[in-house]
């Protein structure tokens, strides 16, 4: 029985050999392929040693659906934020970004991008990172021009990408997503999103119960959107948030307090919201907030002395709107 036991590991040994010589040949082939398409996507670059080698501009080719870049099929991480000439005219996301299926990283922020997102980047479900953010044009009118969701939209885009933990889409057009319905896709399809950037995307409606199920949030920016809804009271239990931005979203009632003394919390823009009321809290001894903006919002009563517990605070800004009481700021110095 031992000898048998013995003859069939040895058996096994030399397959397990033979296998792996065999695909030594594959995998180097592989690289090679890889090298040379690499080479090619060089040559469709512009350099200038006076400038370190740093990227200046691409060639006539540019990058389309028939580029190189989209052959190399093992790449997890792709940057070309800040590329504004790839066309003076503008151009379009192009479709053949979905055959980069290894993709975790993508950013194609501060372009001159234009237009439907297309589908094909809902392909791309390994992503945990995806930045499309501030890409616009001026036409020849001068009308600003934005990228947009609308077929695909946001719910189609991102229902199967649910690894993302960090989603930038500001300057976005994705008014498609009437009611709450933005927010119940997010929540929905995202259940690990820890940073959420929508500035400035034409959202109109309020934040849906479900968004509580984002216990991992911790950056939440939504300026510049129609909210027209009170602050909903579950954002205090976003155990680690630690930016909240709501500036010109047109709330309303009271603003939740308890959000205040969420401990991660570094910074509160809730500025230019005029029908938003509230009071400051007594504050937490050594909270971390280092910045809040409550201007033009309609918060009252008296600065608290333990404000004094903020020893990181660096800015405060309570201009025009924000009715104090000094007598009672005052009483409690």
């Amino acid at each position: 029985m031992t000898t048998l036991l013995h003859f069939f590991l040895f058996m096994m040994t030399i397959q397990l050999i033979q296998l792996y010589v065999e695909a030594i040949p594959v995998q180097s082939r592989c690289d090679e392929d890889q090298h040379s398409l690499l080479l090619q996507f060089k040559e469709t670059l512009i350099f200038n040693s006076s400038y370190s080698s740093k990227l200046i501009y691409w060639n006539s080719s540019g990058i389309d659906n028939s580029s190189i870049l989209f052959d190399l099929q093992h790449l997890q991480s792709l940057n070309l934020a800040y590329n504004y000439d790839f066309n003076d005219n503008g151009s379009q996301i192009p479709s053949a970004i979905g055959r980069l299926t290894n993709l975790r990283y993508l950013n194609l922020s501060s372009n001159d991008y234009f237009g439907q997102i297309p589908i094909e980047i809902s392909h791309l479900t390994k992503l945990v990172t995806l930045d499309l953010s501030r890409n616009y044009i001026f036409d020849t009118q001068f009308n600003f021009k934005l990228l947009k969701l609308e077929n695909p939209n946001l719910s189609m885009l991102i229902q199967n990408l649910t690894e993302l933990t960090e989603l930038y889409l500001d300057f976005v057009n994705i008014s498609s997503a009437h009611g709450a319905h933005w927010s119940q896709a997010i929540s929905s399809s995202l259940p690990n999103l820890k940073v959420l950037s929508l500035y400035y995307c034409n959202i109109a409606g309020p934040i849906h119960q479900s968004f509580a199920k984002l216990q991992s949030l911790s950056v939440l920016l939504l300026d510049y959107n129609d909210i027209s809804a009170p602050v909903p009271g579950f954002f205090a239990n976003f155990s680690s948030l630690t930016s909240l931005s709501l500036g010109s979203c047109k709330l309303y009632g009271m603003f939740p307090e308890e959000i205040f003394h969420i401990t991660t919390l570094q910074k509160v823009d809730l500025s230019n919201n005029p029908l938003l009321q509230g009071s400051l809290p007594e504050f937490l001894n050594n909270g971390s907030l280092q910045s809040l903006d409550l201007s033009w919002s309609k918060f009252s009563g008296f600065l608290p002395k333990s404000i004094g517990n903020l020893k990181m605070l660096s800015s405060l800004v309570l201009s025009i709107a924000v009715s104090l009481d000094q007598s009672q700021t005052q009483s409690q110095t």
